[in-house]
């Protein structure tokens, strides 16, 4: 008789089986636990290293001393810093200018104040193409018109209109017998009569600011005839410049004693009409204006080079220090 298979006892089996999974269950508890608790820990030591330190008493003043006021300390990124004198502020937030980096441009002295220049041109009236290229003259001019011609009216509009200083170039009788043109005034004319001639002569050209003499070497010497235009000149609040045609004139004298300021001519421009004559005549004009303060240089409508000579010449005077001004306006800051 064959003797019975033996069968495992499976209850205990599988008791035990269920101890080992309860041990694995366990294990990874507790690491769990000590991890969450490692981490808890080093947590806590940053927050502890993070706590700020107590802040320090504040100092204390004297009663009757008030605090000195905060001021912010150079360099602090979270304070508007006022800028050093001379120092320009520039935002971090604008872009930069690459093409405009580079070293600071060096610009060049202004250049010391030597003189101030007066330029008049006389003997307008005869023509008006003649008139045009110092109407667009660029600084300042002071134009003489002869009366009693045919475009005399016409010039003196169109002097007022382009901005330029209208004058009447005053005709009058000189040494030599020279014709000096209509409207002009003679030795032996009374009071009246060149008064007379004079006011009709202003009539026609229009408002003017001054006069100056068209020839005139024998009236000027003339020291009654030249009360008589002073006084008329004085009277129509108008200047009178003395073109100095005779060294003899008795212009100034005549001005002095009767308290009226006149202005001079130092320069004639254009006795030589070739432009490298004019050049140096206006550096004789520079030379003068150095010396005295300011120089009256006068040409004439019909030196063909003279208004071209001048606009070449006008940036290169500015730039050595000379400023140009009208006859009434030089005379205006010698009566101050």
């Amino acid at each position: 008789m064959k003797q019975a298979e033996k069968k495992p006892d499976l209850p205990l089996a599988e008791g035990k089986k269920g101890i080992r999974i309860l041990l694995v269950i366990g294990l990874y508890i507790f690491v769990g636990v000590l991890v969450v608790a490692s981490v808890i820990f080093i947590r806590t030591l940053f927050l502890l290293d993070a706590t700020p330190l107590a802040p320090e008493d504040p100092p204390s003043y004297p009663e009757d001393a008030p605090p000195e006021p905060w001021a912010p300390e150079q360099g602090d990124p979270f304070v508007s810093q006022e800028p050093a004198a001379g120092e320009s502020i520039r935002s971090d937030a604008e872009p930069m200018n690459l093409e405009a980096s580079g070293p600071p441009v060096e610009h060049p002295p202004k250049p010391r104040y030597k003189g101030t220049l007066v330029f008049v041109i006389d003997d307008a009236g005869n023509n008006l193409e003649e008139l045009e290229p110092f109407l667009r003259f660029s600084g300042p001019l002071t134009i003489a018109v002869l009366p009693g011609l045919p475009y005399s009216g016409e010039t003196a509009r169109r002097i007022q209109a382009a901005g330029k200083e209208l004058f009447l170039h005053q005709p009058m009788e000189a040494l030599g017998g020279q014709y000096p043109g209509p409207g002009a005034i003679y030795s032996g004319m009374s009071t009246e009569t060149i008064r007379a001639v004079v006011e009709g002569n202003l009539a026609e050209i229009g408002p003017v600011a001054g006069m100056n003499n068209h020839q005139g070497s024998k009236i000027t010497m003339d020291p009654e005839a030249m009360e008589t235009i002073l006084t008329l000149c004085r009277e129509r609040g108008i200047y009178f410049l003395d073109s100095r045609t005779i060294a003899d004139t008795t212009a100034p004298d005549v001005a002095k004693r009767m308290g009226i300021p006149i202005g001079e001519r130092d320069v004639f421009i254009d006795n030589i009409q070739e432009k490298t004559a004019m050049i140096q005549s206006v550096e004789e004009g520079l030379h003068k204006a150095e010396q005295k303060g300011a120089a009256v240089l006068i040409g004439h409508t019909w030196s063909p080079e003279l208004a071209a000579t001048l606009e070449e010449l006008y940036p290169t005077l500015v730039e050595r220090g000379y400023s140009l001004a009208t006859m009434s306006r030089l005379m205006q800051e010698h009566a101050r």
